[in-house]
C-alpha cells in the first residue's frame, strides 16, 4: 500500500455558457490543461475517472476518442453535486492500492438553461405540477407543498429556516454571505459572473425561496476542471519543479447520507457534513483551526452559512457571528469561497468537485494571483449531493 496521494496537475475552464461546446469539447480542454499543467504526457495517465451527470454513457470512452486513446481503466462517475469530488476519489484509491501511480479525474457539465426544479415533476405545458403522479410503487399523491419539498430551492430553504430559528439567525446574515462571494469574484477571471452587489441589492432582488433571493442562488453553468494525482514514489521521478508544487492531499472522505427522522419529508443536510468532515480532519490530523481557506458548497447562500457550523469553522449554533465578524472573508481568520463560490462562479455540476480542489491547489501553490491568500498551507474543499452524498478533501502544501 502506497501512503500518500498528490496532486501535480490541476486546470479548470472558465465557467459561464459555451452553446458552440459540447461535453467532450469542454473536458478535452481541462483533461489537456491539466496534464500540461503536471508536465506529463497522456502516456503516462494509467487510471481515468470521468464525471458528469448529464451524459454518463461512455463519457470517458469517449473523452479519449478526443485526447487520445489509452488501453487503461476509464470509470464513468454520476453522483450529483459530488460527482467530480467522486471521480477524484476513485483515482486516489486506484493509486493507493497500487494498480496505477499516476491518474487523471475529470469532471464536466453542459447545462444550458436547466432549471433548479431537482426532482420536481414539471407537470403539463403551463408548469404546473399535478396533484397525483404515478411513481416506481403506483399512482401516489405528490408532496411538493405538502408534505415537503423536491425542489433544490426549497430544501435549502427549508433547512436554513430550521437553522435560523434555532440559533437566530437574521435575512441580514444570509445575504451577507452573497455580498462576500459575489465580491470574492471580481478577482477571479474563471468565474462566470464577477460583479459585486450591494446588502441592499441582494435583499431587494426577487425571492426564489425565503431567505434565498436570485442572487443567493447558483447560476446553471457549463465547465470543466481536471486533476492529476501520483503515488509518492511516482512524485519522486519527477522533476525539482513539479515536486515543489504537489500538493498532498491529505484525507479523501466519502460519505452517504446517513438515516435519521427527517428524511422520510426532506434531506438532512447538516448530519451528512458533520459525520464527512469529522472523519476528514481526523484522517488528516487537523483540525478546523488549521485551515487556511476553505471551498465549500455554496449552492444557496443559506447552504454556506450552515456549513460554516457544520464544518466546525465556528462554535455550534454560531454561524450568524461568524459571518458577522467577517472571518470568511478572504481578508479574514478561515477564508471561504475565495473563488467567489458557486454562487459567482457557477456551479456545473459534475465539474464542481473537482473546480473547488483547483480553487484551493492553487493557492497552496502560491499562484492564485490577485486573489492569493498569503502563506496558505492547509485547505479543505467540500461537496454536497443533495440527499445523497458528501466529500471532503483536506490538502496540504508540499514541505520546500
Amino acid at each position: 500500500m502506497r501512503d500518500d496521494v498528490w496532486i501535480v496537475g490541476v486546470s479548470m475552464t472558465k465557467f459561464g455558457r459555451y452553446p458552440d461546446k459540447d461535453i467532450i469539447d469542454l473536458s478535452s480542454e481541462a483533461a489537456r490543461a491539466a496534464l500540461a499543467d503536471a508536465g506529463v504526457p497522456l502516456s503516462d495517465i494509467e487510471f481515468l475517472a470521468f464525471g458528469t451527470t448529464s451524459e454518463t454513457n461512455n463519457a470517458s470512452q469517449r473523452l479519449m476518442a478526443q485526447i487520445g486513446y489509452r488501453p487503461i481503466p476509464a470509470f464513468n462517475v454520476a453522483n450529483g453535486c459530488a460527482t467530480g469530488a467522486v471521480a477524484l476519489r476513485l483515482c486516489i484509491q486506484s493509486i493507493l492500492a497500487g494498480e496505477a501511480s499516476m491518474a487523471l479525474a475529470v469532471g464536466a457539465q453542459v447545462m444550458g438553461k436547466a432549471g433548479l426544479l431537482g426532482n420536481a415533476s414539471r407537470g403539463g405545458k403551463d408548469g404546473a405540477k399535478p396533484f397525483i403522479r404515478r411513481g416506481r410503487w403506483g399512482t401516489v399523491m405528490s408532496i411538493e407543498g405538502r408534505i415537503g419539498t423536491g425542489t433544490f430551492p426549497g430544501t435549502f430553504s427549508h433547512a436554513g429556516m430550521e437553522y435560523a430559528l434555532e440559533n437566530d439567525v437574521t435575512f441580514d446574515q444570509f445575504a451577507k454571505v452573497a455580498v462576500k462571494n459575489h465580491e470574492h469574484s471580481r478577482l477571479n477571471p474563471l468565474a462566470q459572473y464577477r460583479r459585486a452587489f450591494t446588502i441592499e441589492e441582494i435583499k431587494g432582488a426577487d425571492m426564489v425561496s425565503y431567505p434565498n433571493t436570485v442572487p443567493m442562488c447558483c447560476p446553471t453553468t457549463d465547465g470543466s476542471a481536471a486533476v492529476v494525482v501520483v503515488s509518492s514514489e511516482r512524485l519522486a521521478t519527477l522533476d525539482i519543479d513539479q515536486r515543489r508544487r504537489a500538493v498532498k492531499i491529505s484525507a479523501s472522505s466519502i460519505q452517504s447520507q446517513p438515516w435519521s427522522e427527517s428524511e422520510s419529508i426532506q434531506p438532512d443536510l447538516n448530519t451528512l457534513t458533520r459525520q464527512c468532515a469529522a472523519r476528514a480532519y481526523e484522517a488528516a490530523g487537523v483540525g478546523p483551526g488549521d485551515l487556511d481557506l476553505v471551498e465549500l458548497h455554496d449552492c444557496f447562500a443559506s447552504a454556506e452559512l450552515m456549513h460554516y457550523d457544520n464544518l466546525g469553522l465556528c462554535e455550534p449554533g454560531g454561524a450568524g457571528d461568524f459571518i458577522d465578524s467577517r472571518a470568511p472573508w478572504r481578508d479574514g481568520t478561515i477564508p471561504v469561497n475565495v473563488s467567489g463560490g458557486l454562487l459567482s462562479k457557477g456551479h456545473p455540476i459534475g465539474a464542481t468537485g473537482l473546480a473547488n480542489v483547483f480553487e484551493v491547489a492553487t493557492h497552496l501553490r502560491g499562484e492564485a494571483g490577485d486573489r492569493q491568500i498569503d502563506n496558505a498551507t492547509v485547505g479543505l474543499t467540500h461537496v454536497l449531493a443533495l440527499g445523497s452524498t458528501c466529500a471532503v478533501h483536506i490538502l496540504e502544501r508540499a514541505a520546500t
